[in-house]
């Protein structure tokens, strides 16, 4: 028993002498076996592999290495596995806090490096530069804790660097010497740091810079802007007071100017000789359009795209159109404009889009010829009540209409006709507005504008495609509210109107796919026939207790979706119409909440369990009952006549005798 029990503690101390010996060979290994890591052609991918180092016995001349989301602590030749031929080396996300001093010297090739997302503010404290960074384009130190005065140990020698992010530190200052070492830089991105003061002349020397990224910062004020050769600049959600540039008449090549989200009083200060295209100054405190005092009136020929929404504007005053003659897209939504006009005809001939929406508009007023290009419109939300009833026909290229949230009244075809230069200057102007003979208009939007009727002919020669009538309770559409329609119309949205019936005849819309008759109070379907294209049919919320059999037959052959839950549905009315939508293509979305109602169940039934069989039931009942009354009621009427004639023939006997 000793002996054994000897040799059984020797086999165990030889047992975790292996495992010991086991453990440190494994330690000294990488951690990954190279087999873990994905190559493709000269591309080793090795992300999200909990590496603490490049695998060994990677292909020689690899050219992208990705380390991404790894454990990687401290970068060294013997971490990189001495791999110099690298082109583009990726250690986003990992946990760097050293970096070995002239790592990178020997990499000639390396023209992207990815560092972000690491601790490089800890490498920062040793106060040595990494580089020099010979080749490297494009470096990434985004999110790295840096703050002022880091970066330089990342830039001091890096000659060919043209892509820089430094996005999401900590940086509170720019400094004069800050890219001292990086003259060749194009492309600056310092989005969501700290910065509130820029020295002067911290980027004058950079020649070649063409875009900077300064959003998300604390700066206060932009004065004697002066970088000629940057063509795209974002200061938005800072807190700029005053953007101004030098009064010198030197020519700017910035194209792209955002300045959104800020505290500007006063509408920018911009470079007189200028090729800016894009203007963004939404979500400001400016009241007025016209430029700071201090400054003559700029010119901004070229501008393309300019948004002053969200600002406290109460006018935007035509002459201003008078710089900007080759705008194409103006957004002035959510301000407090009472009036906008365009009566000249040489002020906005480009323009295509012009977003007036949520504004206080009592006066809208375009001129002949005005507004040649004009394809889209927004007027939502000005509780409207009053336009001059011709106002769109004088859009010859209006396609889409934004007219939701006001108050206006639809022409009659009386209305349509009048002319004040036809007319008795006395006779006062219709006040409603005139939608037919728009000939470009495709989408009309006229949701909430408590519409009570829509008059015949409403829409006569105008092609639309989509019509938005919802939101109007009470509204009663004339038989021929939409006639003229039959040809073009693809969508008719008329939800949360209180229809309890439809006059208009949708059978004759041959081109209409899309309704929307939900939240209204029909009792029955509206009629189609055989040639309907109907594809989208939502008939929720309603009062609908049978879905008309001939009708659903009708569809089913063009019907690809179908919405019909809320509707206190009859289980065995329907039969046919729930065989029809169970055994066809069509999709019912929200079938998980459609039910019917069968008075067996306490409950009601989801129409996917309903079967012919729970019908036959309660109808072979209800035949049973008729049945038997039937025979009650014959029998009582043979009681009757035998009655009747039993008591004829007693008066007959009678007489006989006499």
């Amino acid at each position: 028993m000793t002996y054994q029990l000897t040799v059984s503690t020797m086999n165990a101390f030889q047992l975790l002498f292996l495992l010991l010996v086991s453990c440190m060979v494994a330690s000294a290994r990488p951690s990954c076996h190279p087999s873990s890591c994905q190559v493709v052609q000269m591309d080793a991918l090795c992300s999200n592999l909990s590496l603490t180092s490049v695998p060994v016995n990677l292909p020689r001349g690899v050219q992208m290495l990705d380390l991404s989301r790894n454990q990687v602590q401290n970068l060294t030749q013997e971490t990189l596995a001495y791999c110099t031929s690298l082109h583009h080396l990726n250690l986003r996300s990992n946990k760097i806090h050293f970096i070995q001093p002239g790592l990178f010297r020997d990499m000639t090739e390396l023209k992207v490096l990815d560092l972000s997302r690491n601790h490089l503010n800890v490498v920062a404290l040793s106060k040595t530069n990494i580089g020099p960074l010979i080749a490297v384009e494009s470096l990434d130190l985004s999110s790295n804790g840096l703050y002022t005065g880091m970066s330089d140990y990342f830039l001091a020698d890096s000659p060919s660097l043209e892509n820089l992010s430094l996005n999401s530190n900590s940086i509170t200052k720019i400094a004069q010497d800050t890219f001292s070492g990086s003259l060749g830089l194009k492309k600056i991105s310092l989005h969501n740091n700290v910065i509130m003061e820029i020295e002067d002349g911290a980027f004058d020397s950079l020649n070649h810079l063409t875009e900077l990224d300064l959003s998300k910062n604390s700066i206060t004020c932009i004065t004697n802007f002066n970088l000629y050769n940057l063509k795209v600049l974002n200061l938005s959600k800072n807190s700029l007071e005053l953007f101004q540039s030098d009064s010198s008449d030197t020519f700017y090549n910035l194209l792209h100017l955002d300045l959104s989200e800020n505290k500007m009083p006063y509408f920018p200060c911009l470079p007189r000789n200028n090729v800016l295209k894009y203007l963004d100054i939404s979500q400001n405190q400016i009241q007025t359009v016209s430029e700071c005092p201090e400054k003559k009136t700029c010119v901004l020929s070229h501008l393309r795209y300019l948004d002053i929404s969200y600002n406290q504007l109460r006018s935007v005053p035509e002459c201003f159109f008078c710089s900007v003659r080759s705008l194409e897209i103006l957004n002035a939504s959510n301000n407090c404009i009472d009036s906008f006009s365009v009566t000249s005809e040489s002020l906005l001939q480009r323009v295509r889009i012009i977003d007036l929406s949520y504004n206080s508009l009592q006066s809208l007023t375009f001129e002949e010829n005005t507004l040649p290009s004009l394809e889209e419109l927004f007027l939502q939300g000005n509780d409207l009540t009053t336009l001059d009833h011709q106002i769109f026909q004088r859009l010859p290229s209006i396609k889409y209409l934004h007219l939701q949230k006001n108050n206006l009244k639809v022409c009659t075809s009386e209305q349509n006709k009048y002319r004040p230069e036809l007319t008795d200057q006395k006779q006062e102007p219709p006040s409603c507005v005139s939608f037919s003979s728009v000939g470009s208009l495709q989408f009309l939007y006229l949701s909430e504008n408590n519409l009570l009727t829509l008059p015949a002919n409403a829409f006569a020669d105008t092609p639309l495609k989509l019509l938005d009538l919802s939101l109007n309770p009470g509204l009663d559409l004339d038989k021929d509210s939409l006639s003229g329609l039959e040809h073009s119309l693809d969508w008719l949205l008329l939800r949360e109107n209180n229809i309890s019936s439809l006059n208009t005849d949708l059978s004759t819309l041959r081109s209409l796919k899309h309704v929307d008759l939900s939240t209204n109070r029909l009792t029955s379907l509206p009629r189609w026939n055989k040639e309907s294209s109907i594809e989208s049919l939502n008939l929720q919320n309603n009062n609908l207790v049978t879905l008309e059999y001939n009708t659903m037959l009708t569809l089913k052959s063009s019907l690809k979706t179908l919405y019909m839950g809320s509707n206190p549905l009859s289980c065995c009315k329907n039969i046919g119409s729930l065989y029809v939508v169970q055994q066809s293509a069509v999709v019912v979305p929200d079938i998980a909440t459609v039910t019917c109602i069968h008075e067996e169940f306490s409950e009601p039934v989801n129409i996917e369990k309903v079967t012919v069989s729970m019908c036959h039931t309660a109808g072979s009942k209800g035949y049973i009952f008729i049945v038997v009354l039937t025979l009650l009621v014959l029998m009582s009427m043979l009681a009757l006549l035998v009655k009747c004639c039993r008591s004829r023939k007693r008066k007959h006997n009678r007489g006989f005798r006499a």
